[in-house]
């Protein structure tokens, strides 16, 4: 028993002070690249998206109404839902249309 806290001892004596921080920082790092930045990436493509919109795009709102556009002002759009109905939605609640994700795969 006694050997082994000599042998405890021996290997708190010889750890580097820095390795917890090294631990922490690599860490940090592996959380960015798997974490954070692809969802930024995901994030610059949906504004360039919403962007780019043009009359006739299909589009789908992040309540799941599924449209046309119909026209495009600065801050909204104008979704074509049926038959003369038309639905005055913000830029920032337009999704890409999951049927054009499913034709890229």
């Amino acid at each position: 028993m006694n050997l082994l806290f000599c042998i405890l001892e021996a290997s708190k004596e010889q750890q580097s002070p820095f390795s917890p921080i090294i631990l922490m920082l690599l860490l940090i790092v592996v959380f960015y690249f798997f974490m954070i930045r692809p969802q930024v990436k995901k994030q610059k493509d949906l504004n360039k998206y919403r962007a780019a919109l043009q009359k006739g795009d299909k589009v789908v709102n992040t309540g799941g109404i599924y449209g046309k556009v119909d026209g495009v002002a600065e801050k909204y759009v104008m979704v074509d839902v049926d038959n003369n109905i038309k639905l005055k939605i913000d830029k920032n609640a337009i999704l890409k249309d999951p049927s054009d994700l499913a034709s890229k795969k």
